[in-house]
């Protein structure tokens, strides 16, 4: 735009400084510097709202910036105690300790939060389940359970988690976008623990004649609805324990390898 407002100041004298618009023919007074008061407004709120600081702005790759972190997280402890529908952009800033025109800048809506924070989330909760469960080839039961357990508010970390989900699973009900994020098609979840299953029915340990992925379906749904029911208290830990050990030992049934 610099080099086109150039070219009209030589052609016809000043233009506009938003835009290539000539500017009036001075009169009295010193001469004008904005074709209209809509981009002598659009000047005045540039000056007041200056760019983000470098250290502001959005990584362009890789993992995410503090400051989109800070953000995100903020939305999850909003949707944990309050729900998604309180989690405003205003609210955000003000839970995160920032502007609100810093949430503005690193996501463009709040839709966009809402999908970045649940990716964000998918992530953290996969890095913190790989730290905690050990992986044991030799004992596939043992190794079901401790995925089962990141399905249940076993502690804090994770009871917040399970509350973030619910609020999103409420809003993906009415938001086929955001469904698509927080549903995916592929069924991960589902199908790591078929596979599990498939892996100890191939060793001889499971009981005979099992569909390992229809198995899964019922373990990974039990296990979600059980958790639901130990956040609302309706169930305590201790019991869904119980119950998910019977139903493993159904499974794992065969003999040992």
């Amino acid at each position: 735009m610099g080099n086109e407002r150039d070219e009209i100041k030589a052609a016809r004298g000043p233009v506009c400084r938003m835009c290539p618009a000539a500017v009036p023919a001075p009169g009295r007074g010193r001469p004008a510097l904005y074709c209209s008061r809509s981009c002598q407004a659009k000047a005045y709120r540039r000056r007041k709202q200056p760019p983000a600081p470098a250290a502001e702005r959005p990584a362009a790759s890789g993992s995410p910036s503090p400051r989109r972190r800070q953000i995100a997280e903020a939305l999850w402890r909003i949707a944990a105690e309050r729900g998604l529908h309180a989690a405003s952009l205003r609210e955000v800033a003000a839970e995160a300790g920032v502007s609100l025109r810093a949430v503005q800048y690193h996501f463009a809506s709040k839709h966009r939060l809402l999908v970045d924070a649940l990716h964000l989330l998918h992530e953290e909760n996969e890095r913190i389940a790989r730290s905690r469960i050990r992986f044991d080839a030799t004992d596939p039961r043992a190794l079901l359970r401790a995925v089962l357990d990141e399905f249940l508010p076993v502690d804090a970390q994770r009871t917040t988690a399970l509350r973030v989900f619910a609020a999103y699973y409420a809003r993906s009900l009415t938001d086929p976008e955001l469904a698509e994020v927080f549903l995916p098609a592929d069924q991960p979840l589902e199908r790591l623990v078929a596979e599990l299953i498939a892996t100890a029915q191939r060793d001889g340990r499971t009981a005979p004649g099992l569909d390992p992925w229809r198995e899964a379906d019922l373990l990974v749904s039990g296990a979600v609805g059980l958790g639901q029911d130990v956040l609302h208290r309706r169930r305590t830990l201790e019991d869904v324990r119980r119950t998910l050990d019977y139903h493993l030992d159904k499974i794992f049934a065969g003999k040992p390898g």
